[in-house]
């Protein structure tokens, strides 16, 4: 394996870096270098260094109801399946039958539960409620990027056309029933449509898709009080059938190739919302949260050298300056995570950032939070023009394989528009924490070497 050489940080790159820092003290006033540093940008990308950190779910709250509330925002779209978020807008938007925002959040049944189901997410949905029932201004809505959820978004088209064209719900039907053998499970036809075991979905529900959006205003005609939303719902799944098909279709084939298609839906997505959220040729203005591996431009890193392509990446080929890409970095701390998949939720400990990593370098600052602009050229940018280790903790968090498992070179200036550093950070807290999350793991012996 070749050598790779890792940028070491000097006292003169964190001294600039910290000349080009904005602290972050818990004002009021934190985000209002943020704020102008958006500017008029319609789509502001919230990233996240892992999927169970508090701080990161409870600044991207802050900054985003500032959004909505000074820059009129419209929409959060997150990281999470269509139908489960779709039931969160329209609790937020006093249109479902849901009491409060804990019932509306029970739709995020799948592993992992806790990146929705958490206190950090049911606060902002609490407020958002409480923002849309009192504001005079046009409601903001909440909204899933992802397209994990093809067993429901099926059950969703088939419930929307029983209600518009019986018909076609009946046709509907007999397409999707090559499905039913695999009872729900997704993986399980991916892995026998790829290797021949069985015959693909795909011609049906590419049909499905195409007959929906050929029937659009009839249907929208037909449907009464809010017809556009309940069809763009509809349609949102039936594309989300389709992509999933293929998504699970593909996954036996190579990660870059599955990656790809998720990301390229999760784009398409953003894409669509913006269509239909905007009004009277005012062009809609969105906030996303996702994994900064997903909001941080692939092409800045060795995973984009390796074919992969992600929605940051895609929003800037897409937007230009009208996207803006913001990342977020800790060096230690606590995580939500679990050990392997469908594995229970653990409170486990976050390593300090390795040396020649972005987390150690941004240590070094010696700020405990800040926000740091890479946009313009400048000293601080160069410093982080140069490719360093970084770290990426999903929803497993594998400490003893940390540096095979976790980290990637990245050129952080590249990659990002800007960054949050809070150097160290806690669990999120889900909604449904086990015993074994309150108990936490005891503190671990580093192994050397590793």
């Amino acid at each position: 394996m070749a050598r790779v050489d890792i940028a070491s940080a000097t006292d003169h790159d964190t001294a600039a870096i910290r000349a080009a820092a904005h602290p972050l003290s818990g004002a009021a006033s934190d985000y209002d270098p943020l704020l102008d540093f958006v500017g008029d940008a319609r789509f502001v990308l919230l990233g996240e260094a892992t999927h169970g950190t508090a701080e990161f779910y409870d600044e991207r709250a802050r900054i985003t109801r500032r959004l909505i509330e000074e820059k009129g925002f419209t929409a959060v779209a997150v990281e999470a399946d269509w139908p489960d978020a779709w039931r969160v807008n329209r609790y937020v938007r006093a249109e479902g039958q849901d009491a409060d925002g804990r019932a509306a959040l029970s739709g995020f049944e799948r592993f992992p539960a806790w990146m929705w189901r958490n206190t950090s997410v049911l606060d902002f949905v609490e407020w958002l409620r409480r923002r849309n029932d009192t504001t005079s201004s046009t409601k903001a809505g909440f909204y899933g990027l992802d397209l994990y959820s093809l067993f429901t978004s099926i059950q969703e088209v088939l419930r929307y056309l029983e209600g518009v064209d019986p018909v076609a719900a009946q046709e509907t039907r007999r397409r999707y029933a090559c499905f039913d053998q695999y009872g729900e499970d997704s993986q399980r036809y991916g892995y026998a449509a790829a290797v021949g075991l069985s015959e693909s979905c795909h011609q049906g529900v590419q049909a499905t898709l195409h007959e929906l959006q050929q029937r659009a205003f009839d249907y929208m005609q037909a449907d009464g009080a809010n017809a556009e939303d309940a069809y763009f719902y509809a349609q949102q799944n039936a594309r989300l059938v389709k992509n999933a098909e293929e998504y699970y279709r593909t996954m036996f084939k190579g990660r870059i190739s599955s990656w790809n298609l998720r990301d390229s839906h999760m784009a398409e997505t953003l894409d669509a919302l913006a269509r239909h959220l905007s009004r009277d040729g005012k062009p809609a203005r969105i906030v996303v949260w996702e994994h900064n591996s997903h909001i941080g431009d692939a092409r800045a890193t060795e995973i984009g050298r390796q074919g992969e392509f992600n929605v940051g990446e895609l929003a800037r080929k897409a937007y230009g300056n009208d996207a803006c890409l913001i990342g977020f970095t800790t060096y230690d701390g606590r995580v939500t995570a679990a050990s392997e998949w469908d594995g229970p939720a653990l409170h486990k400990h976050v390593r300090p950032g390795m040396p020649g990593s972005v987390e150690h370098l941004l240590h070094g600052v010696g700020m405990e939070r800040f926000f740091l602009p890479l946009r313009e050229p400048g000293a601080a940018r160069d410093v982080l023009m140069e490719e360093r280790l970084e770290r990426a903790i999903g929803v497993l968090y594998l400490p003893r394989s940390e540096r095979q498992s976790h980290y990637f070179m990245a050129q952080l200036a590249r990659q990002f528009d800007a960054v949050i550093h809070i150097d160290r950070t806690h669990a999120v807290t889900p909604l449904d924490a086990t015993s074994g999350w309150h108990s936490g793991e005891p503190p671990e012996t580093y192994p050397q070497g590793l």
